[in-house]
């Protein structure tokens, strides 16, 4: 997770919140406003977890809006860990500074954004295009969603070699 600034037409501030999956490189979320908080990445997370599993562990800065209480209440009641990154070390969030960038050269560097409707419009429809038509080097040329979809079949297809226990203990 990692936050992003930027500016509508007329001056006013645009902030993104982005969460980013760092094993598929699927953009799970872009939240748009102009002043996020903690209550705002709590909403992204558990808009996110209606669609798929919780993580086991979140990577985001020292942040305000990460190391407050509000979040580390949510996290602590879902036994999820954070990993803080270093202060002053974006390396250690490699995979977010460099999906922030390409949003930046490919969406935000391209566009005017007239309102924050028109912003979270635009910049949802790049994610769309990012997850499911952009493909990646880092994944084989394939899409974040197409990566996604082949591993879970193959994890299913592990999961089909295993024993199956009955009722009676007999496999």
């Amino acid at each position: 997770m990692d936050f992003v600034s930027d500016a509508l037409y007329d001056g006013r501030r645009l902030r993104l919140l982005t969460i980013i999956d760092l094993f598929t490189r699927e953009c799970l979320g872009i939240c748009v406003g102009q002043n996020l908080r903690a209550g705002d990445v709590i909403d992204m997370l558990n808009t996110i977890a209606f669609n798929r599993p919780l993580p086991l562990m979140l990577k985001a800065d020292n942040g305000s809006e990460f190391a407050g209480k509000m979040l580390d209440k949510w996290v602590y009641e879902r036994q999820i860990k954070i990993d803080f990154s270093r202060p002053g070390k974006p390396t250690d969030n490699a995979t977010v500074e460099s999906f922030n960038g390409r949003l930046r050269q490919e969406c935000l560097n391209e566009n005017w954004f007239m309102s924050l409707d028109d912003a979270r419009c635009k910049i949802e429809a790049w994610r769309v295009f990012y997850n499911q038509s952009r493909p990646h080097s880092s994944l084989g040329w394939q899409t974040p969603v197409e990566y996604a979809q082949k591993s879970a079949g193959s994890e299913q297809n592990d999961r089909s070699n295993e024993p199956v226990i009955s009722n009676n203990g007999r496999s």
